[in-house]
């Protein structure tokens, strides 16, 4: 650890002590990315608004907790360059359809909705604040990674042969199977799968470069 970051997490003990001696609750240390931290109540909050999402149970697990650390030390990486570059981000008056689709998706009215917010203890600015990140993400990916994927002709008919011809006739047996028609499927496919391999590339490089602690007593 550098001698700046431990500095950091001295402060940040300090004050934290400090805060206790006055009778008011600790916010443990469950991650620490470069100068920015993940505490253990936002780890609670990301893991019951992702369930909220999912449609499943609260899992605090250890194993899912240190999943859950992983994918926000992950995020704070990508903030961080999103703080130091000018990638476009995503209007949050969008979020509003989106939330209304999800509620007609999976409740019958608002009250079932507000309800269901609340037996997983979050607020629906926790579910916007996820939905935004999730767009952030993706126009993240499309900009930084997906606008510089080139598919040649040959990568694009080899994957249709190989893949969608035979379950296309399978599924649809004497129907004649054309590339033309599954063209533009297979060219978003695969420039999803190269701009996620690059993404992948990416994430590790930054994270070599990067001062992470995860503090696995928070995660148990």
């Amino acid at each position: 650890m550098s001698s700046a970051s431990r500095i950091r997490l001295i402060l940040a003990v300090g004050i934290a002590l400090a805060m206790g001696a006055r009778g008011e609750i600790i916010d443990r240390i469950a991650a620490s990315v470069g100068n920015r931290v993940i505490t253990a109540s936002e780890l609670d909050r990301q893991i019951r608004v992702t369930a909220f999402q999912d449609g499943v149970k609260t899992d605090f697990s250890p194993a899912h907790k240190r999943a859950t650390a992983e994918a926000m030390i992950e995020q704070k990486l990508i903030q961080a360059e999103l703080a130091n570059s000018r990638y476009p981000l995503p209007d949050p008056a969008e979020l509003a359809p989106a939330i209304e689709q999800f509620k007609k998706e999976h409740f019958k009215d608002d009250a079932e909705y507000r309800a269901a917010l609340g037996r997983y203890g979050i607020t629906e600015d926790d579910f916007k604040e996820l939905l935004l990140w999730q767009r952030t993400l993706l126009l993240f990916i499309q900009v930084r990674f997906e606008t510089g994927v080139q598919l040649t002709a040959k990568e694009v008919e080899d994957y249709f042969t190989r893949t969608v011809k035979p379950a296309a006739e399978k599924a649809h047996p004497g129907q004649a199977v054309l590339l033309d028609d599954y063209r533009e499927q297979i060219e978003r496919k695969l420039t999803g799968e190269r701009a996620d391999q690059q993404m992948d590339i990416w994430l590790r490089e930054v994270r070599r470069r990067t001062n992470v602690m995860v503090h696995d007593e928070v995660l148990r």
